[in-house]
């Protein structure tokens, strides 16, 4: 458990979300590039977005360790950290994996529910006692009612983008062709782990461990794209037509991060 003294003075893991957010700025750029060359994919808009929304959560806590904690900056933080830390990048794969319609109907039934909570995080009083100077943390939201109600979009976010790495992963890994695409995929799919995992310290007091998550996360689901990327290791380089073909005739099947 972090001390009193920690707690009130910023320390050198503090400073870490700045490395965090740099990182996910240029990661962002890769793919709204990736968006633009290949002028179609919406798994590719919801990943930056998710990206973004990472870097943004990450920007917050930067904030926070440089120039003093606030109510907006902790409800921001919670926003952007506990709301949509993983959700755009799990509504990726969903976008990937599933069926148009079927990604359709569950944005419209999962993006209110953010909007929603999102209002009433920016509603809560704070508990100023709660508010520490260089650490965010939901603790400090006078409705802690709300805090129960985020595993609910987190739960789904891990479903859908650490299980749909999963489960790619397998799949990728029973032929040698498509073996990069397995690596990458467990590679996503444990950086997405990590800060699941360090949020969970963070409910605890523990907001360092999350930071350290976060910064690990965004490098191990960077190294998992750019091994999906670079496609199976074929005489004949396999093209994205090809790919979502093969994925209309087998949508049972998860695709995974490869486009």
């Amino acid at each position: 458990m972090i001390d009193q003294f920690t707690a009130q003075q910023p320390q050198l893991v503090h400073y870490l979300p700045v490395a965090t957010t740099l990182l996910s700025a240029i990661f962002c750029g890769v793919l709204i590039r990736r968006r633009l060359q290949k002028g179609k994919g919406a798994h590719l808009v919801w990943w930056a977005i998710g990206v973004a929304a990472y870097g943004l959560g990450t920007a917050l806590e930067a904030s926070v360790t440089l120039f003093g904690n606030s109510p907006l900056l902790t409800k921001s933080w919670y926003v952007a950290g506990a709301l949509l830390g993983g959700y755009p990048l799990a509504q990726g794969t969903v976008y990937l994996l599933l069926k148009r319609r079927t990604a359709n109907i569950l944005s419209g039934l999962t993006v209110p529910f953010i909007v929603a909570m999102s209002i009433l995080v920016f509603l809560s009083p704070i508990n100023a006692e709660a508010l520490e100077p260089y650490r965010p943390g939901g603790a400090a939201l006078g409705w802690q009612w709300i805090r129960p109600l985020t595993p609910l979009i987190n739960s789904y976010a891990a479903v859908f983008l650490i299980g749909g790495a999963v489960l790619s992963a397998v799949r990728f890994a029973r032929k040698t062709a498509t073996r990069d695409r397995a690596i990458g995929n467990a590679f996503i799919a444990f950086g997405a782990l990590l800060p699941g995992i360090g949020g969970w310290l963070a409910k605890a007091g523990v907001v360092e461990a999350l930071y350290v998550g976060e910064f690990a996360g965004i490098i191990l689901i960077w190294i998992g794209y750019g091994c999906c990327v670079r496609g199976p290791v074929e005489s004949r380089p396999i093209t994205h037509a090809a790919i979502e073909s093969r994925a209309i005739k087998a949508r049972s099947e998860p695709l995974g991060v490869g486009s």
